[in-house]
Order: structure tokens, then sequence, then C-alpha cells
């Protein structure tokens, strides 16, 4: 090593090397994440915590943001040298940092990471350069160089020397060489392609070995670092006898390939160089000059034929060419030098590396598509093809695998995701580079689904039902509910409620209690099966969810019967204070009915199937008890030697396990008599106050019911009475009927005031029910016929016929005589006049001619009462109804003459035959009661006139008396 004063006269000028700090800030935005880039630049060698620079500040982000999101720094396999400060926002070396050992010969030098935020994902690319120090002084490999030079070497002839190697760049790296002062050589320095230096001896004045047998140089090399650093070799030359010739290269520069992946041993090329001495002065030697050290690993070269092959691992990911420099040397020591270019040609011998550098599981299941399940860091070591890379999952998964920054991909979630269907996936990612063949690698995540409530709880069945005997204990189990919720942990955790329902407008809370987390069903109380048979309740299943959900089921309590209730007998009923007895005849046949026990048990089914014995009888050879009904007959004759007083004790029993059971005491009196049955039953005691109240009610009860019974037949009579008074006040009364006009009479002319339409009824007197008349036709067989000359009568159809007409009735109207028929003469015209003297016998209807007042009277009143139970009639003309064919004419109609013509008027009333004939008997009955009044003696001496038939009045009278 110089001494400081030799370095001053020959040191260059130093420049001192500012560090600069940039910032490059890109914002990108990919795939719901927003991306930057930021570069700094910092010195080597940097102390532990030295700031590299403001993060947050450079990327606009607030330090609240860089704590909530847990930024964090994604190096991957590489070591981290930096560490981001998030309570401050600022990046600090964290590690020494060696330019050399990063980076070696490669400029600029500079390292990457990534900083990643959470909520929302955010991707940060940080690139670190790392700006060289002059910490490497210029150093050789060998301490000492030696050289055999001839004294007859020719001047002008060169020495390669040795060269230094310096680990910095730029300017701190080797800049000269310097060569102690001599008289023989000077120093000559070059460049490589690669920038790296290196010097040369040339003879400028010819040795002499007998004056200068050896020679000590010392050659420095100088970097231009502050402060500069340098490093010596020694130059020893020892002079040798003369060999005039040196060997020489047959190229300057040899250029060879060799694949990445080839093995030890492979032939890469071969140098030739030849020497025009002979002898031992033109055997030459083949080397490698100046090989860095980490080169003499690689490549071997043979000495004597000069061939290049491989020594060891090559990898075109460090070292993409070689230029090593060779030199070949003769046995006189002249030497001549050249280059050889190694090329690597690339082998797709890397698969690509997959780095997760975010993953979120548990992912919730409503999570929406396109939520960013994880970050990757896809890299390949390989170049060009061999290094693209396309990334792809395993399908028939709801996720995709997208691209965002270089080599970065994201993956999300592509449908809506589902914990109940698949609670968790297995994610395989695959990574395949386009070499040939193609190199893959893979990385499974494991991603869980958390839950949400989205699964209401479900019972196994639609309804239950339960069933619990009666008499049960309370707080007893009685059924158990179960539902299942699809959810997971608290969602899936279940209570059980009973909603709040009536039961018999009681709560369902005082029957009935529910375990809360098992759902077992437990009874409150004590059910009866005689009150409740069965109930209704609702079930509620809600889960721990928030908002929780629920869902109801019926559930069904059936009461089972249970023998606890003993039969009761309804009859004979048993009192302490009186004495009941059957009595039975001494004349009573086998099988004569006694008596029968009636009892009832309210259980149900066999608990409530009862059975009759008999348990204690006076003779049990006279009486039996049905073993079904309870009926107690006698077995045999009753004679005389039976005892009066017979006492039977029945017992009734149900069919239930066990069974339960009530007697009876039934009394038999054997007797034909009463005062027979008291003198054998005298030893009962009777309680005197209990039977003068029952007697006092008795006598009561049979005073108001004889009370009613006379009023009642009071009034019935009294009512007969005047309505007898009434028809015989009627009967013998000469006074004129008020006419009254219904709303349904008829001008068969059209000229009058009454209506075209009307209903009328014939009122007959009280002697008319002797023959009273049945009129039993439909309304709707009547038809009113106009004549045209308006003297037309209403006809009735010849097969029609009136119950008048059958002869077998026993209500018949007599035929009137032949006689009594009105001639053209006797009937009443409009001027009122009167028929032959004749009439007055009762003959004919309208005896001493009334006035027309008194004719019009007489037809409104017959009229009235005979509208109950006639047809409506119409106004029409001959065959005008529709029931009757066209072909209908007066040939049809009977030639009947009774009909009623209306005084002052052309026009005659007609009604249907029933009517015709009533009008004829009205008009008999009158003309006959005054023929009696005016000559009582000559009544005898005329024909009897027909009898009037009854009024359907009368008729109705006499039906309730017969009633009654």
């Amino acid at each position: 090593m110089a001494s400081e004063g030799f370095l001053q006269p020959i040191c260059l000028r130093w420049r001192l090397c500012e560090l600069r700090w940039q910032v490059f800030i890109f914002l990108l935005s990919f795939s719901h994440i927003v991306s930057g880039q930021i570069r700094y630049s910092i010195p080597e060698e940097m102390k532990k915590g030295s700031l590299i620079g403001n993060v947050a500040q450079d990327l606009g982000l607030d330090l609240k943001r860089l704590r909530a999101g847990r930024a964090r720094i994604v190096t991957g396999e590489s070591i981290q040298y930096t560490e981001l400060k998030t309570d401050k926002g600022i990046l600090v070396v964290s590690e020494r940092i060696d330019r050399e050992q990063l980076c070696g010969d490669v400029t600029p030098c500079s390292f990457s990471f990534e900083i990643i935020l959470e909520q929302p994902m955010e991707l940060h690319r940080v690139t670190v350069e790392i700006i060289d120090v002059n910490d490497h002084a210029p150093a050789f490999s060998k301490r000492d160089i030696q050289f055999e030079i001839s004294e007859s070497a020719t001047l002008g002839s060169r020495f390669t020397l040795a060269s230094a190697e310096d680990p910095d760049v730029g300017f701190n790296a080797l800049q000269n060489y310097v060569l102690t002062t001599n008289d023989n050589f000077v120093l000559k320095q070059h460049a490589k392609p690669d920038g790296s230096k290196y010097a040369e001896m040339v003879l400028q004045k010819p040795l002499d070995r007998e004056e200068h047998p050896r020679l000590s140089l010392k050659l420095i090399a100088v970097d231009g670092g502050n402060p500069q650093r340098s490093g010596t070799v020694n130059i020893e030359i020892t002079v040798l006898d003369a060999n005039d010739n040196a060997p020489v290269f047959n190229q300057s520069v040899y250029r060879a390939t060799v694949i990445e992946d080839a093995s030890k041993g492979t032939y890469i090329t071969t140098i030739n160089a030849s020497d025009a001495d002979s002898g031992s002065n033109g055997v030459v030697a083949y080397s490698f000059s100046n090989l860095k050290k980490h080169l003499a690993d690689i490549f071997n070269i043979d000495e004597t034929t000069g061939t290049i092959s491989v020594a060891g691992r090559i990898d075109y990911e460090k070292d993409k060419k070689f230029e090593i420099r060779v030199e070949v040397k003769d046995q006189g020591g002249l030497t001549d030098s050249s280059e050889v270019v190694i090329e690597v040609i690339d082998v797709n011998d890397n698969a690509p590396v997959i780095n997760v550098m975010s993953f979120s599981s548990p992912v919730s299941e409503d999570a929406p598509p396109g939520t960013t399940i994880a970050i990757i860091n896809v890299k390949d070591a390989d170049s060009e093809r061999n290094g693209q890379i396309t990334c792809s999952i395993n399908t028939n998964l709801p996720f995709k695998i997208l691209s965002s920054l270089s080599s970065y991909y994201n993956l999300i979630s592509d449908v809506a995701l589902d914990r109940e269907t698949t609670p968790e996936y297995n994610i395989t990612i695959t990574a395949t580079d386009s070499g040939s063949p193609p190199l893959s690698s893979t990385r499974t995540l494991h991603l869980r689904i958390s839950d949400v409530n989205d699964n209401a709880p479900l019972f196994h069945q639609r309804s239950y039902s339960a069933y619990v005997t009666e008499n049960n204990s309370p707080g007893m189990s009685i059924f158990t509910v179960s539902a299942r919720d699809s959810d997971w942990n608290q969602n899936a955790r279940i209570s059980y409620l009973l909603e709040d329902t009536q039961i018999g407008g009681t709560p369902v809370s005082t029957y009935i209690s529910i375990n809360s987390e098992t759902g077992v069903l437990h009874a409150v109380s004590s059910f009866d099966y005689e009150q409740i048979k069965e109930f209704k309740l609702v079930v509620k299943a809600q889960d721990g969810g928030s908002p929780p959900l629920s869902s109801n089921v019926s559930v069904t309590i059936f009461i089972q019967d249970k023998n606890d209730n003993a039969p009761q007998v309804l009859y004979p009923v048993q009192t302490s204070s009186s004495l009941v007895a059957e009595m039975v005849p001494r004349s009573a046949d086998v099988g004569y009915l006694v008596t029968k026990v009636v009892a009832v048990d309210v259980d149900s089914g066999q608990n409530a199937w009862l059975s009759y014995k008999l348990q204690k009888v006076t003779d049990r050879a006279l009486f039996e008890v049905s073993l079904q009904n309870g009926e107690i007959r006698t077995i045999r004759q009753v004679n005389d030697k039976d005892a009066v007083k017979q006492r039977l004790t029945v017992v009734v029993e149900d069919n239930g396990q066990p069974s339960r059971s009530a007697t009876v005491n039934v009394n038999v009196a054997v007797a034909d008599s009463f005062p027979e049955v008291l003198s054998e039953f005298t030893d009962f005691t009777h309680d005197k106050e209990y039977n003068d109240n029952m007697t006092f009610y008795l006598v009561l009860a049979l005073a108001v019911v004889s009370f009613l019974f006379i009023t009642c037949l009071v009034v019935i009579i009294s009512v007969k009475i005047y309505r007898w008074r009434q028809s015989r006040i009627l009967y013998h009364s000469n006074l004129p009927v008020i006419p009254y006009y219904p709303p349904r009479y008829a001008d068969t002319l059209g000229t009058g005031t009454l209506q075209h339409v009307y209903n009328y009824e014939v009122c007959r007197t009280t002697d008319s029910r002797k023959s009273d008349c049945k009129f039993v036709r439909p309304c709707s067989q009547n038809v009113l016929i106009m004549d045209p000359s308006s003297t037309g009568t209403m006809q009735r159809m010849q097969s029609e016929k009136s119950i008048l007409d059958e002869p077998d009735s026993p209500l018949e109207q007599k035929p009137p005589n032949a006689d009594w028929r009105f001639t053209q003469g006797q009937r009443p015209g409009p001027s009122g006049a009167g028929g032959p003297p004749e009439m007055a016998m009762g003959t004919g209807p309208w005896p001493n001619p009334p006035t027309e007042a008194e004719q019009l009277q007489a037809l409104m009143a017959a009229a009235n009462e005979v509208s109950e139970a006639t047809a409506t009639l119409g106004p029409g003309t001959m065959g005008l109804s529709t029931r009757y064919s066209p072909q209908f004419t007066l040939q049809h109609v009977p030639d009947y003459r009774q009909n009623v013509y209306i005084p002052g008027s052309t026009a005659t009333l007609t009604s249907n035959p029933q009517q015709q004939q009533q009008m004829v008997m009205q008009q008999q009955m009158v003309a006959q009661q005054q023929a009696l009044q005016a000559q009582p003696s000559e009544a005898s001496a005329q024909p009897e006139p027909p009898k009037a038939a009854q009024t359907p009045a009368s008729k109705k009278k006499s039906t309730k008396k017969e009633k009654k």
C-alpha cells in the first residue's frame, strides 16, 4: 500500500456526489384497488432507523387511514430492508444496505416492495434506489505479479498486468492505474466493453539481464471516491535470455453461446494462438487473464488445446453474458491476449412463484359480488416468453381472478355466497408460464364463509300431537318439540317460546310451560279429562341472530281418560229422610219389569262401560238384574208366600282398571194395594217438616193448574156464544148490506169507474153452513170473456169441473129445479122491471122486485165473501186467454144462465163456474127468505128451493168448532 505522500502528486480531482431524493407517484385504479408508485434514492450503509421518506405525505394519505387500513410492507421472499412507521407515516431503514451485496455490478441499484392497505384495498409500489458510497478500495487478486522477460524482448512488447477489482460503481469504482517510475517500462491503460479498465506494461527500453537481472515495480489502482481509496500490487520481473517471437492469437475476439442448464464439461469454444519460435520457445500455454473470482468456478480452459468448457452452474437470471480475457504465453515468457464473449441462452427452468400479499378469511356470506378476497403476486425469473405468466383458479367456484398491476392478481367473488350451501372453499391458484414446456406452480387458499342470520328455524313437522293422561303431576314432561336452523353459532341458537293464546278464555301459560333451550313441554297443573279433553297451543322457535328470525308450529295436547270417577246412580234416588219403594203385584208373571237402575259414569271409553250386579237380595230366587241395562225383573211367578218387603242391593261397576263401583238399595213391595204396603214400611221414619212442605207445594200447583183450566174453558165458551149470537143477528136482520169494494173489480164495458180486474168473495148467512161449497180451482184456469154485443158472459171450459159437480161430494149442491131458471122477461133489466107474481113464492131470485141499489148491495156483499177463494178476473174477449187455443168458441162453453146482471148496464158480470153457482144459490136464499116473510102460509105449498151451499166463512167456523 503506498503512503499518503506518494499518492499526493498523482491523485485525481475528487468530486463529491450529492444524494438526490427523487419521488415519483403514479396513481392507478384496478378492479376496486387504488394503486400508486413511489421512488426514493438513498445512499448505502445508512444506519438503522434512518429516514427514507414520508410515505403518507407522498401518497396523500392520512395517518388515520394508515392505521385503520393496517398498512404494511410486503417484500415476498427477499430481505426487508425498510420499515413503515404507521404512527408517523414515514419509511425508515431497518437493515444494513450493502449495494455491492444487493446488486453487484448492476447499476442503477434498487429494490422494490409493496405497501398494502385494507378496507378498502390499496396497493402502492415503492422503489428505493441505492446510491453507491465509496466504501471499497480497489484490490488485486494477487499480492505479487511475476514476469520472466527475455532480454531480447523487442521494444514495444506489451505485458498485461493484473486488474484490480472495486465493487463500487460510478466515480467510486476503479478510475486509474499508476506504475512506479522506471526506465524500461511505461504504463498504458485500456477500457473493456463493459467499462472496466486494465493496464499493460510496454517495454520502451531494452532489458539488460547482465545489468538488471531483476526489476521490482509497484502497480497502484486508484478509484474516484471521496476520500480516495487505492490498492497496490508488486511486480517482480526476471530478465531471461532472449526469445525473439511472441505468440499471437488468430482472433482478437472470440464469440460463443451456451445454454444456462448446460451440464458440467459442456464444450463452449476453442481459442488458438501461434508462436514463430521453435523448440521450447514455440510451446504456448493458454490461460484466463484477470478472471473474476466467481467466474473461475463456472468456466475451465485447457492450457494445451485452448478449449473452454463449463465447469459450474450457469444461471441466466444472474448473468446473461460473460466477457473473459484469455492469454497465451510461450516458454520464453512472451504473451498475447484476446477476449472471449460467451452469451447465455435462457431455458425455462424456473417455475412461477406465487406470493399471497393479502388474504381476507373469513368472508361474510352477504358480501356482494366483486368483493376482493386476496391479492396475489406471481413472479417468474425467466425472461421473454418463459417469463410470461397466466394465472387461473380451479373451476366450479364462485370466484374469479383478475390481473391488476404487473405480476399482481386480485381474487374476487363472482356471485353471492351462501354459507349454508358451502361453508368453506379450497381455492387452488395455478400460475403457468409460456415456456416450452410450460412450468407451473400452485397455491391453495382455504377460505371460510362467515355466517349471516338469513335462515329462520324450521320444525321437523308441520304440527305435533302429544298425549298425556289426566291427573298428571304438575311439572311433568309431556312432549318435546325440535327445530333446526341452517345458520351457525349464535345465529343457529334456538329459543322456544309459547305464543300468547287463550284456551277457553284462560292463557295457555296456566296449562303448559316450555323449556326455552330444549323445547320440552311441561304440564303446569294437573289435567282433568272431564273438564278439558284437548287443546291447542302454538310454539315459537326463535334464533339468536340480529335481528332474530322465528317460525311457529301448532301442538295439539290430547288428554287421555283415567278411571278416576265412580259410577253415579241417578235412579232410584237415595235419601235418608224418605223411602222409595217399587210395587210388584202378586199377579206378576216371569220377567215382570220391577224397575230400572239408571247410572252414569263421567269417564269415557271402557272406563264408562257399566255393569249391574245383585250384591244382596232378600229372595235371590225372585229377582234378577240385567248385566248391561240395570233392569230388575222377576225370574219366577210371585206367590202369596213371598214377603211383602223385599230389599235389593245393586252394585254398579265400571270397566276401568282398577274398576270403581257404586251401590244402590232398591226397596220392592210385593202387594196389590197401597195400604198393605204402608203396614210393612211403617218402620221407616219420615221428616215431618219436609213432608209438610212437599204437600204445600203440591196443593199449590194443583190449584194453579185448575184455575188456569177453568179460565180457559170460560173464555172458549164465551167466544162461542158471542159468535153464535152474531150469526143469529145476521140471519134475522133485514138491513141492507153495506157494500165493500175490493180493489180488483172489472168493468166489462170499459165505461165504468171500477178497475178492470177484481177479486170478490161471497157472503153467506149462518144457515149456509149446511151446504158449504169448496172452491179449489186455481185462479189461472178462469178467463173473463167479453161478448162483442156487450152482453156476453164469463164461461167455463167443459173440461174443467168443480167440486160441486162431483156426485159423491158431501158438500154437493142440489141441482136447481128446471123451472127455477130465469126467463128472458124475469131477468132484471135496465128499467128495473120485475117478474110475475109467482116470484114472490121463492121461485125467482128477486121476489118483490128490489130496487137497483138493493140489488147492487147484495151483489157486492156476495162478491166480498167469495173473493178469498176465487181467482182474479181480467177483461178480455172471447178466446182471449193464451191458455186456450184459437179454436175456442162459445160452443165449448156450457149454456149457464145463472149470470149476474148489473142493473142500469147492458154488461153481464161473470165469474168462474163456482162463483156462478154461489151467486145462484145466494139469489135463491134471499128470494126464499123474503117470500117466507111476506107469505108464511104459502111457503109450505111452494116447491122446496135448493138449499144454499155452505160459504167458505161458515166452513171455517165449523171447522174450528170441530177442532175444538
